[in-house]
Order: C-alpha cells, then structure tokens, then sequence
C-alpha cells in the first residue's frame, strides 16, 4: 500500500487514554468525509518544501552570522599574527562555505520523483554530509600544519587585546550558530544539518583556546600559541568523529531501534492485524519510508484485507515522527501450502531457512 496518498496528522502527540482515541478517529472520520481529500504526492512534497525552506533559512543566516566572525577574525590575524587565531578564523570561514554544499542539497530534494529518481533527491543531504566531513578533516589538517610549523619557527604575537576579543566574538557566533542548526537539523531530520552544527561547536570551543593561548602568551610563555593550535586540532578531531558518525549512520540507512519497535506496537493496535512481520525503514533526505508486513485473516476478502493495509497505513502515519510514506503488505494465516514458496530460490541461503509469516507470525526484534 501505498503512504504517498495519505498526509500527516499530529505525530509527535504523546499517546492518549482509549476514550480519547475513540474520540480522535470519529473526528478524523468526519474530516475525510466533509473535506477534500487528495490521494496524490502533493501532500508530501508540501512538508518536504517546508523542511528544506526551514533548512535553507537556518543556512543563510548562519552563513552571514559566520562570515562576519570570520572577517572581524581575519582582520586581527593580520595584525597579531597569531598562529591560534588564524586556525580559528579558518574553521569559521570553512565551516560558512559548508552552507553551499547543503544548500544546493536542499535545493535538490525539493525536486519531484521520476523514472530515474523514484525516490527522488533527498539523498544529496547525504553526499552534502560527505563533504562536510571532508571540510572538517581539512581544517584539522591545516590548523596542525600551521601550529607545527609555528612551533619550529617562532614568531612574536602583537595585539593581545584584540586576540582575545576575536576569540571571545567566534565563541559567541559560532555557539549560536551551532544551536541554531543542530536544532534545525533535529526537527526537520537533517544529519547534514546536524553534523554542520556540531562543526560550529567546535569552533566556539576553539576560540576558547584562542583566549587561553592569548593568556600564556601575555604571561611569557611564547609557546602557548602554537600549543593551542595543536590542541585546538585535537577538538577538531573529536568533532570530525561524531560528524562521520551522524553522516555514516544515514548512508547505512541506520534508524533509530525506537521507531522501529514504535511501528510494530502500532501495526499490532490496528484493528484486523493478527501479527506483524518485517518492519523497515529508511531516510531519504530528512524523511523517513517505511515497509511493513502485516499478517490478516486468510478467509478476508481482497476488499477486506485492503481495508485494513489502509488502516495500518495511515497508523503508522500518525505514529511515526517524520515518515512520509509507508508500503505495508499483507500476509494470511495459515492455510494449506506456503504461497511464498515461488520466491524462495530467489531469497539469500540465510532467509531460506526462517519461517515465512504466514506459516509463522514473528515477533518484532
């Protein structure tokens, strides 16, 4: 069955009393049958167009947010000469640039499915993701250079007082900028977003560094500069960690096991459904799909069974935050011989050998 045709209604309410689920489908009965009801894609690409409007806006004002940092940074780095400073002022403009990778993923996604994308674009918040990490793996990589290279060629710090108010100005942009897009990035289910908001963390603490190195340097010690460099590489490090992470959970189409277990409690409730077989589900962009196998009674009819896909369909769709479309497909109960044996040479050695739901209803893992 099909999720395209059906929107969303209030996901992320918290479960109700039975009375008030009874309630709640009277209510939803009636609205189908006094308002349109569209059965096309449409409705979908409309939460989809709002996420990435969302996504665009959070970028665009970061972009100008860490720009401006950058440049105020860049100006003190031009007359102090700090080695620590110019590590922080890199991370802010790479981390600024990042905004057009994902923008353009952004802009992507809101393209409509075809025969060649079935799916349709979300997938470019990944490749996006990519080059984040590849941007953050860069800028560790320089600001280690740099410090090394300062470490064995010394150089006077200048203008400690501006040093220390660049560093306390990226702290403060690049923290508000980090909350910024890792709770965008949350809402609307961008890893991308979320792993370009951790990047911004980082920053901040590194111009907490900048701060402690301009410190040293005011009470003598010449190295402390550098020293912070190196440090600041190692922070740089930690982030680019949970960055690949974020990003290689969402290529590995990882979810969160809660959904999972969230979507075979739901299956189980729906009225008609004796058990429930395999659950999946995938991001795609920063909306979920899901397929599921329900198990019904073998003496239904087609119209029947049908019925209650539809109403699975739709469970899973209020149940399940961010899912945009669900394919649920029905299995009987046991009759006499397996109406799955056909497609069993088909299936891996390892699925050969587990009970089909019809013959078995298994338990959700």
């Amino acid at each position: 069955m099909d999720g395209t045709r059906h929107a969303h209604h209030d996901h992320d309410r918290p479960a109700r009393t039975e009375p008030m689920r009874r309630l709640k489908r009277l209510r939803h009965r009636l609205v189908h049958l006094l308002t349109p009801h569209r059965h096309e894609a449409g409705d979908k690409v409309d939460a989809v167009m709002e996420a990435s409007r969302e996504g665009m806006r959070t970028l665009w004002i970061s972009l100008v947010v860490l720009g401006v940092t950058a440049v105020v940074q860049a100006v003190i780095v031009a007359l102090s000469g700090s080695v620590a400073l110019l590590g922080d002022t890199v991370h802010n403009a790479a981390d600024a640039l990042t905004a057009v990778p994902l923008g353009i993923a952004f802009l992507l996604g809101r393209r409509a499915a075809n025969r060649r994308y079935t799916y349709g674009y979300g997938r470019a918040e990944d490749l996006a993701g990519v080059l984040i990490v590849v941007t953050i793996a860069a800028s560790a990589v320089l600001a280690a250079w740099t410090a090394v290279d300062r470490l064995l060629h010394p150089r006077e710090v200048t203008h400690l007082w501006a040093v220390s108010g660049a560093a306390l100005a990226g702290f403060v942009g690049n923290e508000w900028v980090a909350r910024y897009r890792i709770r965008t990035g949350r809402r609307i289910g961008s890893a991308a977003l979320v792993a370009d908001g951790l990047h911004a963390r980082t920053d901040g603490f590194t111009s907490l560094a900048v701060l402690l190195g301009a410190g040293g340097t005011a009470l003598g010690w010449h190295a402390a500069d550098p020293v912070v460099g190196l440090l600041i590489t190692l922070a740089i490090l930690m982030v680019l960690k949970d960055a690949a992470r974020e990003v290689y959970r969402r290529l590995m189409d990882s979810v969160d096991p809660e959904l999972v277990a969230t979507a075979h409690a739901t299956l189980r409730g729906v009225d008609g459904v004796r058990s429930t077989g395999q659950v999946r589900m995938r991001w795609i962009g920063h909306v979920l799909r899901a397929e599921a196998d329900i198990v019904v009674d073998a003496r239904l009819t087609v119209v029947e069974a049908h019925r209650i896909a539809v109403a699975a369909e739709h469970a899973l769709l209020h149940a399940v935050p961010r899912l945009s479309a669900a394919t649920v497909h029905t299995d009987h109960t046991a009759v006499e011989g397996d109406p799955h044996a056909a497609l069993h040479h088909h299936a891996p050695e390892s699925v050969r050998a587990s009970p089909s739901p019809v013959s078995a209803s298994p338990s959700p893992q």
